[in-house]
């Protein structure tokens, strides 16, 4: 069922299952956040695409947008004294943004709720993307890092963004991830995508640029 929501474009693409932290001084998504806290807890959701042109800030701003994003609810919000937030958004089911709708400040999205289907062969995906995540860990452990990822979950749905958050990815391949039709085809893109970063890790002896963190900050 198509539903109006709040949208905020990103720099960067969310994924089911994250936290992230926004620091919040544009004064359209200022808006937002008084929006947001007017309403029930319950109620305070909005949704964030991530940008496929343009920037989060300045004045030519967005271009344009990826269609396919997350609902994510506020969870904390801070309020300084010069009217900036910083707010904890936790990433919740995906979306697809059918229709946005401008106003005077921030931008809304008709969204429609996207099925989370788990695909042919899942089970047998996961088993391979457990083993390529095994490699990628032991390569990390030469560089004396760590992916940052507890006990990995047994449904394939979860198993699929969690190993896609904790992976260094780039902003089209996180959004492929994001788009893919059902979990095993997201195992598979994770695997291939994976054994092409162990690749280059081996053959560049250096420290690799390794972001795998579930949380993180992202100026608007």
């Amino acid at each position: 069922m198509e539903r109006e929501i709040p949208m905020f474009p990103l720099s960067s693409v969310v994924l089911p299952g994250q936290t992230i932290a926004l620091h919040i001084f544009e004064d359209r998504y200022r808006e937002l956040v008084t929006h947001l806290l007017r309403l029930p807890e319950t109620q305070r959701r909005f949704g964030i695409v991530s940008i496929r042109e343009g920037y989060e800030v300045g004045d030519a701003g967005v271009q344009s947008i990826h269609r396919v994003g997350v609902e994510v609810r506020l969870t904390d919000v801070t309020e300084h004294e010069d009217g900036r937030y910083d707010v904890t958004v936790e990433a919740g089911s995906r979306i697809r943004l059918d229709a946005g709708v401008t106003s005077e400040s921030f931008m809304w999205g008709h969204v429609t709720e996207l099925d989370e289907p788990v695909g042919d062969d899942a089970d047998l995906e996961a088993d391979r993307a457990h083993a390529i995540f095994d490699a990628y860990r032991t390569e990390l452990n030469r560089f004396r890092l760590d992916a940052s990822v507890e006990a990995l979950p047994n449904d394939p749905v979860e198993l699929s963004y969690v190993l896609a958050s904790s992976a260094v990815l780039t902003l089209p391949d996180r959004q492929e991830l994001l788009e893919a039709d059902d979990a095993a085809s997201r195992l598979r893109s994770y695997r291939a995508l994976v054994r092409d970063e162990i690749a280059a890790m081996r053959a560049v002896p250096s420290l690799p640029a390794v972001d795998v963190a579930r949380t993180s900050w992202s100026p608007n």
